[in-house]
């Protein structure tokens, strides 16, 4: 690919191309997300909501909820008390989760969140951060909207630190997710996938950033051999 590839671009470029990438994979997002995870994403989900430590009755936000999926184990977690809410900045991802029966939806950025200061408990991010203009920003910005001592989680893409296992991942990441994307015509955004993981920040530059925005009690974790980590924080 020349340099308007999706991978390639940052900033404001970056944020309308993903956008408009992932408007034109939104009604295939949840058969792929499925085959490629070997349907364990809601495994790894659950997980991360389980480092929330939320309780009945609490708030939760899921930015970059995308189809929604995140939300079914928050909502589970803070009960019919409880509330839960979404945000995301592709209106089509949006109306996927709609058709799941999600309607506490919103249509925002996750580097300008459109929420108030300390509203929420707790706030879930899922393959997501990766693909913000602006990590540092959206770490801010969450930040922002957790009520003191709230938790944030994000789930996303890494690579294996293990340099055999990276080697695998990287030729099944670069080979045959494309090639399941091309299945349904969408080859330059299942393409994305991995040339955005190569890209991404470490564990430890991401955890870097969570303590420039005033997270505290910061960990992660290794799923998958490596190739899914789970990043976890306090606002005190």
């Amino acid at each position: 690919m020349g340099s308007d590839a999706i991978w390639q671009r940052e900033g404001t470029n970056k944020r309308t191309a993903v956008q408009g990438m992932f408007a034109e994979i939104a009604p295939t997002y949840d058969l792929l997300n499925s085959m490629m995870s070997l349907r364990l994403h809601h495994r790894w989900r659950a997980f991360a909501v389980r480092k929330m430590n939320l309780t009945q009755g609490d708030r939760a936000l899921d930015v970059c909820c995308g189809t929604g999926d995140f939300m079914i184990p928050l909502k589970k977690a803070v009960g019919e008390q409880g509330f839960v809410s979404g945000v995301d900045f592709c209106l089509p991802m949006l109306h996927q989760a709609q058709k799941k029966g999600e309607a506490n939806l919103t249509l925002g950025d996750a580097c300008r969140l459109p929420v108030q200061a300390e509203v929420f408990d707790g706030v879930s991010v899922g393959w997501g951060i990766r693909n913000v203009p602006d990590i540092d920003a959206a770490h801010r910005e969450l930040f922002r909207v957790l009520k003191k001592g709230g938790r944030f989680v994000s789930l996303d893409m890494a690579r294996p630190r293990a340099r055999f296992l990276r080697g695998i991942s990287e030729f099944v990441f670069n080979t045959l997710v494309p090639r399941m994307g091309a299945i349904f015509g969408k080859t330059q955004a299942y393409t994305y996938l991995p040339k955005s993981t190569q890209k991404f920040w470490t564990r430890e530059q991401l955890a870097a950033s969570m303590a420039s925005a005033g997270f505290t009690d910061i960990g992660f974790k290794d799923l998958m051999f490596g190739n899914i980590c789970v990043h976890w924080g306090r606002k005190p």
